[in-house]
């Protein structure tokens, strides 16, 4: 039997009560997408600002319909829900990753638009999804971060843990290193967008500078990020400003 987990729940509530007083943090030992979860409360009028975290989830979800495995212990996965109203959602997803990596440790990559590598192997994978009813916007926020090393189940190469970097990390405690600056991240977000960021971004740009391809056939040399959270990239065409989440983008070995 698993021990239990002391989650920082009242700490994480306390730090964020003053921006956001209806604020709540549930844990929850199972589900089958904390994602999910946030998305159908959403669409039945529940707008409560919640971070949402699963010990385990029996049907997580990555980007583009990828399976993300969960088990209590080896990761991380949370959700967090807000009602957002930005003039422009362009690069949330890059901000997201800014700022987990930022909160974690120096040598962690991001990789556009929405995964977080070391040394070239997946760390951990971001999901954004949002609705909007009556005028209101709701955004919800999924992160799966590898706290434990997990086996390859035939991924080359295998996926990184965050106990390479941070050898006595646990979940509870990766929680509270990243919890209070993504709310911030994300009411920052709200009223400037993605620009302020670029910069920062840029320093932890997995891709830039290298010849990468995607999943739609383009091939060329990433050159970073625009202000908008665009990957540009040089191609024998010119100068491609790629947007679309549902592209992924790989670097030639």
């Amino acid at each position: 039997m698993m021990p239990h987990t002391a989650w920082p729940a009242e700490l994480i509530q306390e730090q964020v009560y003053p921006l956001l007083p209806d604020f709540t943090v549930e844990v929850l030992p199972e589900i089958d997408s904390s994602n999910s979860e946030l998305m159908r409360r959403a669409r039945s009028g529940q707008h409560e600002a919640t971070l949402l975290v699963a010990e385990r989830q029996s049907a997580g979800r990555g980007r583009m319909g990828r399976v993300w495995r969960s088990l209590p212990g080896e990761s991380l996965t949370f959700s967090l829900g807000l009602s957002l109203t930005p003039k422009d959602w362009s690069g949330l997803s890059l901000a997201v990753g800014l700022s987990l990596a930022e909160s974690l440790h120096p040598d962690i990559r991001l990789k556009w638009p929405n995964d977080l590598w070391l040394e070239d192997r997946k760390l951990g994978g971001i999901l954004v999804e949002a609705s909007s009813m009556g005028g209101r916007s709701h955004v919800v926020v999924g992160v799966g971060l590898n706290i434990l090393a997990m086996p390859a189940a035939g991924l080359n190469p295998a996926p990184a843990a965050l106990t390479e970097l941070l050898p006595n990390l646990s979940a509870a405690a990766c929680l509270t290193r990243v919890a209070w600056p993504l709310v911030q991240t994300l009411l920052q977000f709200q009223t400037k967008g993605f620009a302020p960021l670029q910069n920062r971004f840029d320093l932890r740009d997995a891709l830039k500078g290298r010849r990468v391809h995607t999943s739609d056939g383009q091939h060329g040399l990433a050159l970073g990020v625009s202000s908008g959270g665009g990957l540009r990239l040089q191609t024998e065409l010119g100068v491609q400003e790629i947007h679309s989440a549902e592209i992924s983008v790989r670097p030639f070995t």
